[in-house]
């Protein structure tokens, strides 16, 4: 026979104390069970005043705040527009064509090197996913507006599905994301907007992927001392939706630098790295969105389908094994192993430019 189930809500007439006895009365109680009925009239019996219930008690519902409204209903309309955009795009005579002309070239699986390895790091480190692909693809001759468009078009769904999770499991500090957000999204369209112009005069986009190259760089060599720099005293930060305005500018310049900048920044300020991290992360998934908007509009993402699908594909496969290994490996270690990739691949772009 299955035990009852005895809940209880309200308050007592007396405190209990260790010496004192039990005493129901002034309680509402629910018990669930086989022998619930017979329970409930011994408890009726023996406490006057207590209320007793048999039925199923309604769930308490935490009534949302603001916050997390706006944030269900601006998710909800960017997953509108995503999805409108993707079926209107891959309608089903264009898969079927596509599917047909589908060539795996050495490449494609290139891509989804990139996209693996980018959220292995990314996973351990809660950053440099943008850098790592956006170096990846950049050594490949992709150029860096395409390289960018690519990596944060692929961001959409790997920061949208961590942001997710943060908000899920609380993880989320709603003023801090407020924050961060209408600055970050500024900051990104901005930036995505000026690279497409920059890469309309020949003179500048000659030496566009170059300096791509020292931005990424100089972004190893930031991972480096984050990971080799002693604990200092910490400094709050004062411009918290400037410094969230710099990391949308410089991230969708560079196809990276969101995590780095603003997570490094508010963590080695002070900040609880729990709430820092959920709250940059979801803020993350609107500044990809914004900048990959600006991409499609003004240079178009249809030749390079296969570049983002392969960073999703490889990111896909390494997201549980970034989960997993993320509790095992040391961070230092990792960190220090990404800056010298990074430096060392970007410091090769630049050596081969000149």
């Amino acid at each position: 026979m299955q035990p009852p189930i005895v809940s209880t809500t309200g308050l007592a007439n007396d405190p209990l104390t260790p010496k004192s006895a039990l005493d129901l009365n002034g309680l509402t109680i629910n018990i669930q069970g086989d022998n619930a009925s017979v329970q409930a009239d011994v408890l009726r019996s023996a406490f006057p005043t207590a209320t007793v219930q048999t039925g199923i008690s309604r769930p308490l519902l935490r009534k949302r705040n603001r916050t997390e409204i706006a944030i269900y209903f601006f998710s909800a309309l960017a997953l509108m527009i995503v999805g409108h955009l993707l079926f209107n795009y891959f309608t089903l005579n264009r898969l079927t064509l596509i599917a047909s002309t589908i060539d795996l070239t050495p490449e494609f699986f290139y891509f989804i090197l990139a996209g693996f390895v980018a959220q292995m790091i990314d996973g351990a480190l809660g950053m440099a996913y943008g850098v790592t692909a956006t170096t990846f693809l950049t050594s490949v001759g992709i150029s860096p507006v395409f390289a960018t468009a690519s990596v944060h078009s692929s961001e959409i769904f790997t920061s949208g599905v961590s942001g997710y999770m943060h908000l899920k499991f609380g993880n989320v500090n709603s003023r801090l994301f407020k924050v961060v957000l209408i600055p970050g999204v500024i900051g990104a369209a901005l930036g995505a907007f000026l690279i497409v112009k920059l890469a309309d005069v020949k003179v500048i986009a000659d030496y566009l992927s170059p300096a791509i190259s020292v931005y990424t760089a100089i972004l190893g060599i930031l991972i480096l001392k984050k990971a080799l720099a002693k604990p200092t005293k910490k400094k709050p930060i004062k411009h918290i939706g400037l410094l969230a305005w710099f990391g949308g500018f410089v991230d969708a310049i560079g196809g990276g630098g969101w995590g780095p900048i603003v997570n490094s920044t508010l963590i080695a300020s002070g900040r609880h790295p729990r709430y820092t991290i959920g709250s940059v992360n979801l803020a993350e998934f609107f500044v990809s969105f914004a900048s990959s908007v600006v991409f499609a509009l003004y240079v178009g993402l249809g030749n390079y389908g296969m570049v983002i699908l392969g960073l999703i594909l490889g990111g896909m496969i390494a997201a549980p094994i970034a989960a997993h290994l993320s509790r095992r490996l040391p961070v230092k270690t990792m960190m220090i192993l990404v800056g010298i990739v990074v430096i060392l691949v970007s410091l090769r772009k630049i050596i081969k430019f000149f």
